[in-house]
């Protein structure tokens, strides 16, 4: 049984995740701003609830508490983020910070301070296919997941000799019901396209984030999983460029 630390475990991922692992009987430690939530959740699953804001730069002292409450962390699961709409001619510094902070420099915090244990760990980070696509309104978001995946390469190549072995789950467009990061109808039906023809579950990430985390993956570090029904291979949404099929002669190219 391992002790879990999830952030952003009162909704959406973060909540799929600390089910996932509390079905299998490990223990949960839930991090979240959103106190009510969180304990309605952590009583639930047996699990313990932290409060806290990830924007704060002293946010890694939240690993010091889980261990006080349950022991060594062996796993930790970096799910909270911020995914505001933003055009870029309305971002301003402390936009731009905020998103920053809670969706990449938390993450760091939080997994150097779990490396300074010294011991076995492994930490799986919640990224996104805007680390690869910009999108409008979401400068901020899709470059902190760019960043959130350097991270995840940097920090793996510098906690390997402590055994820590750091990884990444790329969701594709999700179905959740988030009042921290809510979308559109119309966003929803627009970016939901992919070659598996629908929106993924959160409780399809969480299965790649405990299979990422356990022993059948002690070999994998530094790597990012991208959960996405296909959308990163390509797309299904352009015909076919020429309506008859080509024999190219030899000697031809494409």
């Amino acid at each position: 049984m391992s002790h879990v630390l999830v952030t952003g475990a009162a909704g959406g991922i973060g909540l799929a995740v600390a089910e996932a692992f509390a079905a299998r009987g490990d223990t949960v430690t839930g991090v979240d701003a959103r106190g009510p939530e969180l304990g309605a959740v952590m009583d639930r699953l047996g699990g313990r609830g932290l409060v806290a804001d990830l924007a704060d730069p002293g946010c890694a002292e939240v690993v010091d508490r889980a261990v006080a409450l349950a022991g060594p962390v062996d796993v930790l699961v970096n799910a909270a983020g911020l995914y505001p709409a933003t055009p870029l001619a309305a971002m301003t510094a402390a936009a731009w910070d905020r998103v920053q902070a809670v969706n990449v420099r938390a993450p760091v915090l939080l997994t150097v301070a779990l490396a300074a244990a010294d011991r076995p760990a492994a930490v799986v980070n919640i990224s996104s296919g805007a680390a690869i696509r910009a999108r409008p309104g979401a400068a901020h978001y899709c470059t902190s997941k760019a960043a959130l995946e350097m991270a995840t390469k940097a920090c793996a190549v510098e906690l390997a000799a402590q055994g820590v072995r750091v990884n990444a789950v790329a969701p594709g467009f999700v179905e959740v019901a988030s009042p921290v990061n809510p979308v559109t109808e119309e966003y929803a039906a627009a970016v939901a396209v992919n070659p598996l023809g629908r929106p993924g579950q959160p409780d399809e990430i969480a299965a790649a984030v405990v299979r990422l985390a356990g022993d059948d993956a002690r070999f994998v570090t530094g790597a990012v999983l991208r959960v996405d029904g296909g959308a990163t291979a390509g797309t299904t949404a352009l015909p076919i460029h020429h309506p008859t099929t080509t024999v190219l002669q030899e000697g031809a190219h494409e």
